[in-house]
């Protein structure tokens, strides 16, 4: 059966900490592992505009020695007259995995279903695994070993980063707190998914509505923009509904003695985080955009390899 990567927990604890070694191996060298010698080509789909996603994957599937195919759907077929498992079966027979950045979990689900080629989620409405895999291998850079770390996520916890932080950190064995206002809490289904893995890899999950209490004595503390892609004609209400999940030097200094702040970017200064704080000694922004790189490389290097056995 062919193996995608359409949500965290589609890999298991083991193999989220074989994809982060590998990861570190592929940065230490990043022209070690070439599997799309050929070159192969990698479809790259995008529904929304990117810079991080756009420019790490196609960096990287050269660096593997393969050859990116950037598609927008504006300008091609899928999501007009064709659908997800038809595109699928176009591009399975002349591409060797396919990455789609798009909205609705159910469209690649659908594009997965049956197809020969691994597909990956490079951010859906409900989750950003690709990102989650950077965030993991920069908190291990920054803190060793990820099982008993405590990360707070603070805003909305509804959005994609907050719901794959769930899933990715128990996944990983750490202590995930999310601090959000009623009516932004991660689903019900989601929680109950990551209280599972945790309950299996000694982690938890907490949810909190008060960001001071979630932030304290934590290892790493994140936030994401408050106004996601699809979401902007609710921007003034969502910034009055967020306004004390701003992370602020004050905030920051309930956490751990230096502990870390990340953000996975772009970042609305001001809004969701201070400047000083997205801007000081405690950010490890820069190396976490960086590593979207190195993770993705190691998880299209895990997968064709998955799928070759």
């Amino acid at each position: 059966m062919t193996r995608h990567f359409l949500r965290d927990d589609d890999i298991s604890p083991a193999e989220q900490a074989e994809i982060l070694d590998l990861a570190l191996e592929l940065k230490r060298d990043r022209f070690a592992v070439r599997p799309l010698t050929g070159p192969q080509t990698v479809a790259v789909i995008f529904d929304k505009s990117s810079t991080r996603t756009r420019v790490s994957f196609a960096v990287g599937i050269a660096d593997l020695g393969g050859s990116p195919l950037i598609i927008s759907t504006a300008n091609s077929q899928l999501g007009g007259k064709e659908t997800a498992s038809d595109t699928a079966r176009v591009l399975e027979r002349q591409v060797a995995a396919i990455v789609w950045r798009t909205y609705g979990q159910a469209g690649l689900e659908e594009m997965a279903l049956g197809t020969t080629v691994p597909v990956v989620n490079a951010l859906s409405d409900d989750f950003h695994p690709c990102q989650l895999l950077a965030d993991l291998l920069t908190i291990r850079e920054h803190r060793g070993d990820l099982a008993g770390q405590t990360l707070a996520f603070l805003g909305d916890g509804a959005c994609n980063m907050g719901q794959s932080y769930l899933l990715a950190g128990a996944t990983a064995g750490m202590h995930v707190r999310i601090a959000s206002p009623a009516g932004y809490t991660p689903t019900d289904q989601v929680v109950a998914d990551a209280t599972a893995i945790a309950a299996r890899t000694g982690g938890s999950v907490a949810l909190f509505t008060d960001p001071r209490e979630a932030v304290t004595g934590v290892d790493v503390v994140i936030t994401d923009t408050w106004v996601s892609m699809g979401k902007e004609e609710e921007k003034a209400t969502r910034l009055g509904d967020l306004g004390q999940y701003r992370v602020d030097a004050e905030l920051m200094g309930l956490a751990k003695p230096g502990a870390h702040f990340m953000h996975c970017l772009p970042a609305d200064r001001g809004y969701e985080v201070t400047a000083d704080v997205i801007d000081g000694p405690q950010s490890i922004i820069w190396d976490e955009a960086e590593n979207r790189l190195h993770a993705q490389k190691a998880l299209l290097v895990w997968l064709l390899a998955q799928n070759a056995a």
